[in-house]
């Protein structure tokens, strides 16, 4: 009888269909661009100071200039991200697509679990090179 029931219960534990919970997405905070300072200037210039203004900038978010992020952008006050622009950014007349990406999370931290939360980048506002 106990070998019978033991195969049964080792059975049941295999065929209950129990696996680890798969890692779930959440959704990323969605940034806003509601100015850029200059909006634009003439070509041939040298390297310049762009701050863009906006909501929900997570604390690593980063400009891009034309879809490139640009590693040196820098936070000096809520709501505002500031980055040096350089010269060969504005060498030719044209135009260039300013926006702003919050960095995705991945699972994990320090005790496991974690959040999987994907990047999410604003709307683009439109940089002028006269």
């Amino acid at each position: 009888m106990r070998t019978i029931l033991g195969l049964f219960l080792t059975l049941a534990a295999f065929g209950c269909g129990y696996s680890r919970p798969k890692q779930m997405t959440q959704a990323g905070i969605v940034p806003v661009v509601t100015a850029i300072s200059p909006v634009s200037l003439n070509h041939g210039g040298s390297d310049f100071p762009l701050m863009v203004r906006g909501s929900n900038f997570n604390g690593n978010a980063v400009v891009n200039w034309n879809a490139a992020p640009q590693s040196n952008t820098t936070h000096p006050m809520a709501n505002m991200l500031s980055v040096m622009i350089p010269a060969a950014d504005i060498a030719t007349p044209g135009t260039a697509q300013v926006s702003v990406t919050n960095p995705g999370s991945t699972p994990g931290g320090p005790y496991g679990g974690g959040g999987n939360t994907p990047s999410q980048t604003s709307n683009s506002m439109t940089f002028t090179i006269q």
